[in-house]
């Protein structure tokens, strides 16, 4: 397990414990939103995020039937309510929308890390993507089922 994945694993097993549910509102503070650049920072990121995990033979074949512009759009739109932006998130929950797939923690942690390096490629700040992925940690329970 190389540097970066164990990071992402620990950071995910940490702050699960202290993030708020996903459902959670976002609230009035929108400084995450901020510093993820804004709307457009994350679409800039999602767009950057897309073919990262399509060409990551570790979770690509996990999207292989699915409608990627889809995803993309619902990841923006999650992302930007989880960061207190003025979105709302249109998806189904994740139990639902991940319960067939048998997703494994190596998966998930898979793409926490190209997450990680999408942010890093649009100059996001550590201490910022941090505080997104502690925002999408509790996540992890309902979306990891093997």
């Amino acid at each position: 397990m190389n540097d970066r994945m164990t990071l992402a694993a620990a950071a995910l097993l940490s702050l699960s414990l202290l993030a708020p549910a996903p459902g959670a509102s976002a609230g009035a503070d929108d400084g995450l939103y901020r510093d993820l650049g804004g709307k457009q920072g994350i679409r800039n990121i999602v767009a950057t995020l897309i073919p990262m995990v399509l060409a990551d033979a570790r979770i690509k074949d996990s999207f292989a039937d699915s409608d990627m512009q889809h995803v993309g759009k619902r990841l923006e739109e999650q992302l930007c309510a989880l960061a207190g932006g003025p979105c709302t998130y249109g998806g189904e929950p994740m139990k639902e929308s991940h319960g067939g797939l048998k997703i494994t923690n190596a998966q998930f942690n898979a793409l926490t890390e190209d997450l990680q390096l999408a942010m890093e490629q649009h100059g996001v700040a550590n201490a910022a993507g941090n505080r997104l992925v502690a925002k999408l940690a509790p996540m992890q329970r309902e979306i990891v089922t093997k």
